[in-house]
C-alpha cells in the first residue's frame, strides 16, 4: 500500500510540476561483494582475569628456562652430580610444569572464548600450536628423564632428555616471543 501511495504521489507532483522529476533507484553493481557488518565480541570479567594470570605467569617462563637449562648442563657435564644439583633440578623442572600447566588452562579457555573474534585469530592459533608441541615436548623430556644409573650406563638417555628439553623450550620462546612482537 505505501509504495503505491508513494508512486502515486511521485506521479501527481510529477504532472503539476513539469521540473519535477523522478529517477529509478540505483542498484550496486552485480560484481559489489556483500559485506556483513563486524559483530562485536565481548568478553566476560573472567576472560580477562584469566589473560592476566596468563600474561604473569609468563613472565616466570625465561627465568625458570635459563635455571633449569644452567642445572642441567651443569648435571651434563659432570654425571651424576651432586644430590643438591639433581634436587634442584627436579624442583625447577616442577615450577616448569605448575606453570605450563596453568597457561595451558588458561590459554586453551581463552581462546575457546574468543574463538568468534576473527581479530589476531591466526596470531592466537600459531601460538597455540607452538605451545601445545613445547607441552608435548615438556612430557616427553619428563618421561625420558635418566636415573641415577642410567647416567651412567645409558648416555644416549641422558642426551636425549637433552635434546628434548632444549627443543621443547625453543618451541616456547618462539611462541611466547611472537606474542611479544607481533601484536
Amino acid at each position: 500500500m505505501a509504495p503505491l501511495l508513494a508512486v502515486m504521489i511521485a506521479t501527481t507532483l510529477q504532472i503539476a510540476t513539469p521540473d519535477f522529476k523522478t529517477t529509478e533507484p540505483q542498484l550496486a553493481p552485480a560484481d559489489t561483494p556483500v559485506t556483513r557488518r563486524p559483530r562485536a565480541v565481548e568478553h566476560s570479567d573472567l576472560y580477562y582475569l584469566r589473560l592476566t594470570i596468563h600474561k604473569d605467569a609468563s613472565y616466570a617462563i625465561i627465568p625458570l628456562f635459563v635455571t633449569e637449562y644452567a642445572i642441567g648442563r651443569s648435571l651434563f657435564a659432570h654425571p651424576p652430580g651432586s644430590d643438591a644439583a639433581r634436587t634442584a633440578h627436579s624442583v625447577v623442572g616442577a615450577g616448569l610444569i605448575g606453570t605450563f600447566g596453568l597457561n595451558t588452562v588458561t590459554g586453551t579457555w581463552n581462546l575457546w572464548d574468543s574463538r568468534h573474534e576473527s581479530s589476531g585469530r591466526a596470531r592466537r592459533y600459531i601460538h597455540t600450536a607452538l605451545m601445545l608441541l613445547a607441552d608435548a615436548g615438556f612430557v616427553a623430556t619428563e618421561a625420558t628423564a635418566p636415573g641415577d644409573d642410567d647416567v651412567i650406563t645409558d648416555p644416549s638417555r641422558k642426551r636425549l632428555h637433552r635434546t628434548l628439553a632444549i627443543s621443547s623450550m625453543g618451541l616456547a620462546l618462539a611462541g611466547y616471543g611472537m606474542m611479544l612482537v607481533w601484536k
